[in-house]
């Protein structure tokens, strides 16, 4: 019987994230609802202040800290698990210093040359996704011989430079990157082969939630929330370490029934 993974509740400081951008733009509504996720059985809440959406525009640093930084240290104050989603070293370093746990970058150190130094050199856990290319070209880069054999071999080059900075092996986690630069059919391919990058030898985080290969059984993001948590219980059994969804408390009851299930507690 596989373990629970951890639930990355997902809160967006951005206002134009794809499923609810403008909700948690205010610090002070971000951080209630950050709790509120915590209550519902988040282990850990991924703050995010750019959008990665297709054709999202792009923010600078300052911007993007900006819209975190404050929300992260009232969390990280009231010792709420914090990660902190971006791209860029100087947003995860000043994170980081205000006590975030990990560094949850998209580009698995593509974007920013200087993001796999910066978290070698600090104390934070680094979640590297697979990665093409931002969003204004991600879509047109779908395109694979093989989806989860060219993931697999592309997250190994990825390894392969992120030890060779330094960074203890036990620090490194991997995503897959579902919906980035991959369609629909993709998605579901590397979900029914999940274990195979499991079997990289790494703990490895599953972001499905709320995204559009998902419409078929919700036609607006929020109504999607259902197929979330049952993608998050089938990636349990395939052995993901973490789900990082916009309902926590959906998905937190889905893995209990899994443990009563299991004959387990959570």
């Amino acid at each position: 019987m596989s373990r629970q993974p951890l639930v990355f509740g997902i809160l967006n400081v951005t206002p134009d994230s794809f499923s609810d951008g403008g909700l948690w733009e205010a610090p002070d509504r971000a951080v209630e609802h950050a709790r509120a996720m915590v209550a519902a059985g988040a282990d850990v809440i991924d703050v995010g202040g750019e959008s990665t959406r297709p054709g999202a525009a792009p923010v600078d640093a300052d911007e993007e800290q900006r819209r975190v930084l404050p929300v992260i240290r009232a969390l990280t104050d009231d010792g709420i698990v914090v990660s902190v989603d971006t791209m860029r070293a100087s947003t995860a370093t000043a994170a980081v210093n205000l006590g975030a746990t990990y560094v949850n970058d998209v580009s698995g150190g593509l974007f920013d040359p200087e993001m796999v130094t910066a978290v070698t050199h600090s104390p934070a856990v680094y979640i590297a996704m697979h990665w093409r290319g931002d969003s204004s070209v991600m879509e047109d880069r779908a395109v694979y011989d093989d989806v989860t054999r060219d993931v697999v071999a592309e997250l190994n080059e990825r390894v392969e430079r992120i030890m060779d900075a330094g960074l203890e092996p036990t620090r490194l986690w991997l995503d897959p990157g579902l919906g980035f630069a991959k369609n629909p059919d993709h998605n579901w391919e590397l979900l029914r082969n999940l274990e195979t990058i499991v079997e990289m030898g790494y703990p490895v985080m599953v972001g499905a939630s709320r995204k559009r290969f998902l419409a078929p059984f919700g036609e607006s993001p929020a109504d999607r929330d259902e197929a979330t948590a049952v993608i998050s219980v089938l990636a349990a059994e395939a052995g993901a370490a973490a789900v990082r969804v916009h309902d926590a408390g959906r998905t937190a009851r889905a893995f209990a029934v899994r443990s009563a299930w299991q004959g387990e507690t959570r």
